[in-house]
């Protein structure tokens, strides 16, 4: 036995010598990814209470007044249009346009409708898709959705320039292995800028989306961008600019009802 035992240790320690700088260094990665986690969690913190704290995470209504302008490469590709943008959360979107408020369209759940005094028609399933997929990765659901999740990793990726400003930059990928990434201007620590990607289902070529948000004014005790700039693969794409904005709002019973508002524009 004392023979055996005599060839055994060696060979035990040796393997235990071996693995040791291993054990190490996997310990010491994992130290830095915690504490990076926790620097990217910190940052996002600061940018919640920035916004209104719990008051912006209990929201009830929001209620946003503006003019919007599409863009082609970068160029303006016609006038402004009127509208009015109404979002309960989690998935109820309204949205009116012109000056008689006469074009109507509902986002609620994963459908899309349109209301015009022809009446009601379903939306085009891409334009469904786009905003669907913006509304999935905005930052009110990154935070209330996918922060939640233990699931999800944050990182931390220090500074970076964002709509001329000097920012904090955090990227989260939920556990379906999809990524945000936000800026946070590292003095107000509102955000700046939020983009992710997406694969077009037809070509199958990644696309960035991204959104810069500036022009910031108080409202109802909320820090609210005035001006919202839209990028599809760094193209501007869209711009809002807000002229009213009222959060909390009491809408009546059937304000999400598409017949009603159908019924409404067709007198």
């Amino acid at each position: 036995m004392k023979g055996i035992m005599r060839k055994v240790f060696p060979v035990a320690l040796a393997v235990l010598v071996l693995a040791m700088p291993l054990t190490i260094r996997t310990q010491t990665t994992d130290d830095i990814s915690a504490k990076n986690a926790k620097q990217a969690r910190a940052a996002l913190d600061l940018m919640v209470q920035a916004l209104g704290g719990e008051a912006w995470l209990n929201m009830k209504n929001q209620m946003r007044e503006g003019r919007t302008a599409a863009f082609y490469h970068g160029n303006p590709s016609g006038g402004t249009t009127e509208y009015w943008e109404f979002h309960e959360w989690p998935d109820h979107d309204r949205v009116e346009y012109t000056k008689h408020r006469d074009v109507v369209q509902f986002y609620i759940g994963r459908q899309g409708w349109e209301v015009t005094y022809r009446g009601k028609s379903p939306l085009p399933q891409e334009q469904v898709d786009d905003f669907l997929r913006r509304r999935d990765h905005s930052i009110e659901t990154v935070i209330k959705v996918w922060l939640k999740d233990p699931s999800t990793i944050t990182v931390y990726e220090g500074q970076r320039m964002a709509a001329r400003h000097l920012a904090e930059q955090v990227t989260l990928i939920s556990a379906n292995n999809e990524a945000v990434t936000i800026l946070m201007d590292t003095q107000t620590h509102l955000p700046l800028r939020r983009t992710f990607e997406w694969r077009d289902p037809l070509y199958k070529d990644k696309n960035l989306d991204a959104e810069e948000y500036d022009g910031y004014h108080v409202m109802d005790g909320f820090p609210t961008a005035f001006t919202v700039t839209r990028f599809k693969n760094e193209d501007m794409i869209s711009q809002k600019f807000l002229v009213h904005v009222a959060y909390n709002q009491s809408l009546a019973s059937d304000f999400w009802d598409v017949d009603t508002v159908t019924h409404r524009i067709k007198k």
